[in-house]
């Protein structure tokens, strides 16, 4: 039991720092926010411009997790369907090493569509896909290893733990990405951001390969 709740706990923990780890990548659109208000010259700006990006990165989160939370109640294949997805986040990690290149759809959005812009950036980057393991891993812990839970109770356990996993990785991403924003708005300036920009792309897809890694390891171990 206590080492369920270990898990359970490390597992959430996993899901708000990947949030945090969002939300410092300038890829998934903080830049847009300071591009915002400077462009309207109103403080009111950001705040709007971040709950774009966030109401963009929440439906891609849930447009990847609600299919895997109605694939799950299917538990003899428990194992089954978190190795595939850990193979195909590792996948996803390799062809972003591969290609490098930025989306081109991304610059033909107008920058007033955010959230289009935001659902749109995390499904290029796999941003999704990154919480897969994790979010399947969660669902895990609190399932009957014998399989007689009713599958539509199940099925409805883990579309809400879906929702839940969107919604506190997208609040954390909004935090970190929010906080970056706010700082180079009003104290550090663009000029900072000009000479400090860093580009996370090959952390990003490492980490992909390296979350879809350890989704596989803790399937075969049964955890």
């Amino acid at each position: 039991m206590i080492g369920e709740m270990t898990t359970v706990t490390a597992l959430w923990w996993a899901v708000i720092f990947s949030g945090l780890y969002h939300g410092i990548n300038p890829g998934m659109g903080w830049p847009l926010a300071v591009s915002a208000a400077l462009m309207e010259r109103k403080h009111s700006a950001m705040p709007k411009a971040l709950a774009m990006l966030a109401l963009g990165h929440f439906l891609a989160m849930i447009g990847i997790l609600l299919p895997f939370s109605l694939m799950i109640f299917l538990v003899e294949w428990e194992t089954q369907i978190r190795v595939g997805a850990g193979l195909l986040v590792i996948a996803m990690g390799i062809y972003l090493l591969i290609n490098r290149r930025h989306p081109k759809i991304l610059a033909r959005i107008h920058p007033a569509r955010l959230a289009l812009w935001s659902f749109l950036a995390a499904m290029a980057h796999g941003a999704g896909l990154m919480l897969v393991p994790i979010f399947l891993g969660i669902c895990a812990v609190g399932a009957d290893e014998t399989g007689h839970i009713a599958a539509q109770s199940l099925m409805g356990s883990n579309v809400t733990t879906a929702f839940l996993v969107a919604l506190v990785h997208t609040a954390s991403m909004t935090l970190a990405g929010g906080v970056i924003a706010l700082t180079i708005y009003h104290w550090l300036g663009l000029k900072f951001l000009s000479k400090t920009w860093f580009n996370l792309d090959v952390v990003w897809a490492l980490s992909l390969v390296l979350v879809g890694a350890a989704g596989i390891a803790y399937a075969l171990m049964g955890h």
